[in-house]
Order: structure tokens, then C-alpha cells, then sequence
């Protein structure tokens, strides 16, 4: 085959999936978010499928929950790579849980091809605000001191066994070199009233959950677990400032099955950025406390590796187990 013909060739079959992409232009892209509707995850996706309907067309959001986010994840996994289905990936269905569930029933590593980040949540470390002040903790390094100085003394809640907050708990004891009892509630709100009412001494809560009851005075933030400072509470440190490199954020992401192909890619990532850069955006992510955090697609795929390896650890570490 001379050189011209290959030419036409690549260009014939480049123009035939410009063209089937076109012909599909009227069909919907179908959203998958795997946690029920009125959540973060699910605000900020419908806001992103309003932003891009000039340039895709009309994309759906469909509600798929179940089994710590897997249902829905299974659900991209398994759809046509034709990037007319498209969804979520979170903390949970592409970092926590291929090392939490005994059985996935897909691959977070190969089933999967990223799109961008969307947006990472710092969590924040809070305790009663009276407990705080009897104690005489103002300070990160003042939780530490005290439970050096009064070993086994200190307790801490979270939404579950393998939960964010129960696995950051864990990685700040061991950053820290503490010791505090973990105690598992039956979700995130269950832990919350457990810390209003002085039932534990300190969370690792989402920063949305936390900051109604940290601008009322009732919860004291000691410190965000983001690398860097939140800019929607610039006054919490972060950890950190006290723990060098102390780092573990709640996020989630776009991305498309397996063998989607990368002109596809392509395509939904410059529309899904572009709505991820425009001012509208930021300013309904912040109410929020989401920071958009738009990526190439090689720049996700590779943060969910490294997400994995880290979470590995972990949960291996806590012995966390969901069969």
C-alpha cells in the first residue's frame, strides 16, 4: 500500500467516526452517577450535564446507587464504548472499595478510561467545641500531646467499617503515632449527632457535612486534611502544617468504559473542562465546598493508580472487610 492510499485510508475511517459520532449528535449521553440523587456527586454532575449541552447535546444523569457506589460503577464498566455512556468515579468505586469488597464485580484498574478529575473535598478533623475547651485542645498539636500524655483515653467516630472518615482516622494515628478507639456508626449522620452530643471526641467528617456546625460554634476544627489550606475556611489549618505530607482528600471524576476511543476522549474532556473552567461553575461548586480540579485524561488515570495504592495500605492496615 503506496503512502497516498494509507493517507486516504486513515483519513476515510478518522472522517466515518467523525461522521457516526454526528449522526448520533441528537442521541443523549447517558451520566451515571452511583449514588442516589441530592447528594454532592450528583449536584455537581447535573450542573456540569446543563454546562455542556450546547457542545454535546443532551446528557442524562441517571441515579444508579447500591453496594458503596459498585452498582453504578458496574454499570459503566460493562456499557458500549462508544462514549454515549459516560460516569462517576469516586474515592470509593475506583480507590476504596477494589480493596474493601471480598468480590467487584469489575476491574477499577483496566475497565475504566479517564476523562478529568472534577472536583476534590478536603475532610476536616473536628471535635465538640466544649470537649475541645475542657481538654484544653486548640490546636492539631494539641490533640496529639494529649493523647501522648493520656494513652487510650481518646475515641473517635465515623459513618462505618471502611468508611473515609474511619480510613483517614486511621491514616492520622499512624502519622501521628496515637492511639484512638474507632467507633463505627451506621453512616455519616449517626457519627455526626454521636460527635454533637460528646458520645466520641473527634471526627473526620466532609467538609460540606462539618462546616454548618463549625460556623455555629458547636464542632472545632482543628485542621483540613488537603495538602494545602481550603479556601473556603482559609483560618483551619491544614494537617499538613503539623504531619508533613499529610494528605487525603474525598474526590471524584469522569470516565468513559475501556476502549472508548481517544478521540472521543478527547471530545468529552474539552467540553467537560471547559464547564469545569467557567465562572458559574466555581461559584455553585463552592457552596459546595467542592474545588474543581479538571485534569487531562492521562493525569486522572494516573491520581486513581496512585489513589489505589495508597488505599491498599490502608484498608489492608485496618482490616476494614465488606463480603
Amino acid at each position: 500500500m503506496n503512502a497516498l492510499r494509507f493517507v486516504t485510508l486513515v483519513g476515510t475511517l478518522l472522517l466515518g467516526v467523525s461522521s457516526s459520532w454526528a449522526q448520533g449528535a441528537n442521541k443523549p449521553i447517558r451520566l451515571v452517577v452511583p449514588y442516589a440523587a441530592g447528594g454532592p456527586l450528583d449536584i455537581t454532575a447535573r450542573v456540569l450535564a446543563e454546562r455542556v449541552k450546547d457542545s454535546l447535546g443532551t446528557v442524562v444523569v441517571e441515579n444508579r446507587p447500591g453496594a458503596g457506589g459498585n452498582i453504578g460503577a458496574d454499570v459503566v464498566a460493562k456499557a458500549a464504548p462508544d462514549g454515549y455512556t459516560i460516569g462517576i468515579a469516586a474515592t470509593a468505586t475506583h480507590a476504596v472499595n477494589p480493596w474493601l469488597f471480598a468480590k467487584m464485580p469489575y476491574n477499577a484498574a483496566t475497565d475504566f478510561a479517564g476523562i478529568t478529575q472534577m472536583v476534590r473535598v478536603p475532610n476536616v478533623l473536628v471535635m465538640n467545641a466544649e470537649v475541645a475547651q475542657r481538654l484544653r485542645i486548640g490546636t492539631l498539636a494539641d490533640l496529639i500531646a494529649y493523647a501522648k500524655a493520656n494513652p487510650a483515653k481518646l475515641n473517635y467516630g465515623s459513618g462505618g467499617n471502611g468508611s473515609a472518615g474511619h480510613l483517614a482516622g486511621e491514616m492520622f494515628k499512624k502519622e501521628a503515632g496515637i492511639f484512638a478507639l474507632h467507633i463505627p456508626y451506621n453512616g455519616g449522620n449517626p457519627a455526626q449527632l454521636a460527635l454533637l452530643s460528646a458520645q466520641v471526641d473527634f471526627n473526620l467528617d466532609n467538609l460540606a457535612t462539618a462546616a454548618p456546625n463549625i460556623r455555629s460554634g458547636k464542632l472545632k476544627a482543628l485542621a483540613v486534611t488537603s495538602l494545602s489550606r481550603s479556601a473556603a475556611l482559609p483560618e483551619v489549618p491544614a494537617m499538613s502544617e503539623t504531619l508533613k505530607g499529610f494528605a487525603i482528600d474525598t474526590w471524584w471524576g469522569l470516565v468513559a468504559p475501556a476502549g472508548t476511543p481517544k478521540e472521543r476522549i478527547a471530545q468529552l474532556h474539552q467540553a467537560f473542562v471547559a464547564a469545569l473552567q467557567a465562572p458559574e461553575t466555581k461559584t455553585r461548586f463552592n457552596t459546595l465546598f467542592a474545588e474543581p480540579a479538571p485534569s487531562t485524561p492521562a493525569a486522572f488515570d494516573a491520581w486513581m493508580q496512585a489513589e489505589r495504592r495508597k488505599y491498599e495500605k490502608v484498608v489492608k492496615d485496618t482490616g476494614a472487610r465488606v463480603d
